[in-house]
């Protein structure tokens, strides 16, 4: 084998191992990637049904429910336009209330609820996250007109 050709198999290996490569890491970026909703994007059906997504907004007064010996309650999110019953399991962040903005991870269930895998609450009542604050936003301006 003349050494061009050897150079020529080298070269094309290479190509492939980086072309193999970057098609791995995209696919792990794409299935790491988590997009986030608001409630009225949720009932208009932009949200995915199959993948997790984050879902935000206020947490409804008076629509938190703990069961008793548990550590599953339900509540509702709102972006004053459209409202989503949570669903959630686990320990909740001590920020976590009625009235507080909230992010939640996790996937929609079978019932058009939302099944949270962790719960985010806001850090100090100046702060919201900035995807709540633009979802909340909109959600008004839209019930404005």
């Amino acid at each position: 084998m003349t050494p061009r050709r050897q150079r020529m198999i080298l070269i094309g290996l290479m190509a492939v191992g980086v072309t193999i490569s970057a098609a791995l890491a995209l696919r792990a970026f794409q299935e790491n990637l988590l997009f986030f909703f608001s409630p009225t994007q949720v009932a208009a059906g932009e949200a995915p049904n199959e993948r997790v997504f984050r879902l935000g907004g206020m947490v409804v007064k008076d629509s938190i429910e703990r069961e008793p010996g548990s550590l599953t309650l339900s509540f509702v999110v709102t972006d004053y336009a459209h409202s989503m019953p949570v669903h959630y399991t686990g320990v909740l962040p001590d920020l976590f209330g009625e009235d507080q903005g909230v992010v939640a991870r996790g996937k929609l269930d079978d019932q058009g609820g939302f099944v949270a895998e962790e719960i985010l609450a806001k850090h100090d009542e100046n702060y919201m996250p900035p995807e709540v604050a633009d979802a909340l936003a909109r959600a008004e301006e839209a019930a404005s007109q």
